[in-house]
């Protein structure tokens, strides 16, 4: 009985991120390649997605503090923290990024500074969500 209502509050839990839209369809389509031959590959792939994108935004951080600020290395940080972020399904801090990619490329070098405030907290919302679903 407790095992039914565990897997009915991860099911719920589950589809709240897509409710939300904090998850896309690249999520599922991680879910399909996990199988009895590695049953723990979605959090895999998250547990480097956190540990890299984490790295990414403290880069990004540090290099908005110098003076000065070498926007050519924050675009290519916010670059790959864009394909990292696509490939697993993280639609809002997705959104976020391209959001800040187009504002810096615009030379608003405060309104970038102002972006990368809600990237951090998009993805610090979006890694509280996510990690407690995968210790469930």
């Amino acid at each position: 009985m407790e095992s039914k209502h565990v897997h009915q509050q991860i099911a719920a839990m589950r589809q709240s991120f897509f409710d939300e839209e904090v998850l896309d369809e690249k999520f599922s389509q991680l879910e399909q390649l996990e199988g009895k031959d590695n049953p723990n590959f979605v959090e895999e792939v998250f547990t480097m997605y956190f540990r890299d994108s984490t790295a990414f935004l403290e880069t990004i951080e540090q290099a908005m503090k110098t003076i000065p600020i070498d926007s050519i290395k924050v675009d290519n940080i916010l670059h790959q923290l864009k394909g990292s972020s696509a490939s697993v399904g993280a639609n809002k801090v997705l959104k976020e990024v391209n959001k800040t990619r187009q504002v810096l490329g615009k030379g608003n070098l405060e309104g970038t500074k102002a972006g990368i405030l809600e990237l951090r907290k998009e993805y610090d919302s979006f890694k509280a969500k996510l990690e407690p679903y995968f210790q469930v």
